[in-house]
């Protein structure tokens, strides 16, 4: 059997969970200046975002008694803002759609609220909002593990920030997974300051998965001279592994450097880096030449991969997926 929660555990969650509600209004009978409760609002932005949605439904993702539901469907339609017909696949029920005016203030209600969080985080120092949302991240993923709706990853140019996050994230994975030292980080953040003060976007890019608002890896594509484009600082959280990102931004780095006319692309990293190597190989990096080093304090094999980027192979990699197949 598991062992027992202590009491200390539950006094500190009702504690947090008596703040949120506080927090979020939730307690409040008017909920974001509307005449609405938190829980009308919800439903309207439940019917409003899926476009249309039967009743049965939303008693069960919202865990609503049918007929408290009922009232506030009746409600609604009484204001105009929903209409309703009955549901083809269970005559008990009805599906539920948005009005032109309810169309409208269900986006109000998506700006309202928009703005009333922006307004919260204006108020916090920088990197704040970043530690707020990675700890609801966590709180999510952890207690609602099993369930199946991840955010999707997408893929984004840089912008503001996130060079630093890349010179964090890297140095400390490194540093706990391998006992890298300060080096390491000096060498990221060397590299990364260069890519900044060179960066020519005709021959530079720099690319961020991105997972529920937060930073899930990167790489970086810079000039090395000689025709040749250096691929610097490929990286992948331990949360989105298993999810084809890396694969994903080294074609995107290898279909740049073609596109941006270069004839090479090389890259350095340690054999002991083993998902990255096997990427590589896959696109078609030969090794060029490997050494042993001393550089971030244990003894390391560093290797030095290029691909030829002329003649074109015949299959190239694959365009762009969309966010959605990265689950």
């Amino acid at each position: 059997m598991p062992p027992a929660v202590e009491f200390t555990t539950i006094d500190a969650i009702r504690d947090f969970n008596r703040f949120y509600t506080n927090f979020l209004g939730v307690l409040n009978k008017a909920y974001l200046d509307s005449p609405y409760t938190l829980t009308d609002v919800r439903v309207l932005f439940e019917v409003g975002f899926r476009g249309g949605v039967a009743a049965s439904a939303l008693t069960r993702d919202l865990h609503l008694d049918p007929a408290y539901l009922s009232r506030i469907v009746k409600r609604f339609r009484e204001d105009g803002l929903v209409e309703t017909t009955p549901d083809p696949t269970d005559a008990r029920s009805q599906v539920i759609k948005v009005t032109g005016k309810g169309q409208v203030q269900f986006e109000e209600f998506v700006r309202r609220s928009r703005a009333q969080i922006a307004g919260y985080f204006e108020k916090l120092a920088i990197g704040e909002p970043e530690r707020i949302v990675a700890a609801m991240r966590t709180i999510q993923e952890t207690l609602g593990a099993g369930e199946t709706n991840t955010p999707p990853a997408i893929i984004r140019s840089h912008r503001a920030g996130d060079i630093g996050w890349i010179v964090q994230s890297q140095a400390r994975f490194y540093t706990e997974e391998f006992g890298w030292d300060d080096r390491f980080e000096g060498l990221v953040a060397e590299v990364a300051g260069k890519f900044l003060s060179n960066f020519n976007p005709q021959k530079d890019r720099c690319w961020i998965a991105e997972r529920g608002g937060l930073n899930v890896g990167s790489v970086m594509i810079t000039d090395g001279g000689d025709d040749t484009a250096k691929l610097r600082l490929l990286y992948i959280d331990k949360t989105a592994r298993g999810l084809g990102l890396g694969k994903l931004l080294v074609d995107e780095c290898i279909r740049f450097s073609r596109d941006a006319g270069y004839k090479k692309l090389s890259l350095w990293t340690n054999d002991i880096l083993d998902a990255a190597r096997a990427i590589y190989i896959k696109a078609g990096f030969r090794l060029a030449a490997e050494e042993r080093h001393r550089m971030f304090g244990p003894e390391l094999n560093g290797q030095t991969w290029v691909l030829d980027l002329y003649p074109v192979p015949d299959t190239l990699p694959s365009p762009l997926p969309k966010a959605r197949d990265f689950q």
